[in-house]
This record gives C-alpha cells, structure tokens and sequence, in this order.
C-alpha cells in the first residue's frame, strides 16, 4: 500500500487540471517550473548585460541588478539599450612594446609627421 502513494502522488501531479479553466490541463501540472524558468531567463539576460556594460566602461554589477529585479526588469533593460555608451573600451595597453615600435607604428599610420618621428626617435636614444 506504501509503495503506491509516490506513484499515485506523482500522477496527480501530472495530471492537474484547472478547475476554473474547465478541463483544459495546466501545461501538464509543469506549471509550478513557469517561474525557474522566468527566473533564469533573466539571470542569462542579465549576464550578457552586465558583460556588454563591461565592455562599455559602465558600472556592469549596477546594470545586473537592475536588468534581473521582478517586475522592473524589461524596462531597465529597454533603459539599458537606449542609453548604453557608444563607444567599447579599446583593448588593455599591451606593456610588451616597446617605445620606439610604438613610435614606429604612430609614424606609420601618419600621426606624426617625419621631423617629429626623428626628434621624438634622437629624444629616445638620450
């Protein structure tokens, strides 16, 4: 008699229906999983908000919270993307150049001209 009351339990579970919806099933008693699931769609949403800000040179921890609060949280989020910065942080100065491969790399692009690129190279050398 024991061993019949999981499995019975277990299909009543399953087979909920909603008495004020008539016999129309409950999404198959899965409904209780409706707000995990809400919860970790806004948990992935907010990651990839926290790392866009991030980039941005924004306070990414300020935009996560805000992005995964209930009820709020779209409307940040439609904040968040009409008001993010333009511009992505340019990549971490790289210590492992040298001044002079710096130099020769700004002269290249056009930056300093060719008097500037042979004072700033003799100023080097000193």
């Amino acid at each position: 008699m024991m061993s019949n009351i999981p499995s019975t339990l277990l299909s009543t579970c399953l087979n909920t229906y909603d008495t004020h919806m008539g016999d129309w099933p409950m999404w198959g008693g899965w409904w209780f999983m409706w707000p995990i699931v809400w919860v970790a769609v806004f948990l992935v949403i907010g990651i990839f908000v926290y790392k866009d800000a991030e980039k941005r040179d924004m306070n990414g921890l300020l935009w996560f919270i805000l992005v995964i609060l209930p009820m709020v949280g779209i409307l940040f989020l439609i904040i968040y993307l009409v008001f993010r910065e333009e511009h992505v942080k340019d990549m971490k100065f790289d210590s492992s150049k040298s001044a002079e491969k710096m130099l020769d790399e700004r002269y290249a692009r056009g930056e300093v001209t060719k008097e500037e690129y042979r004072d700033m190279k003799k100023e080097m050398k000193k």
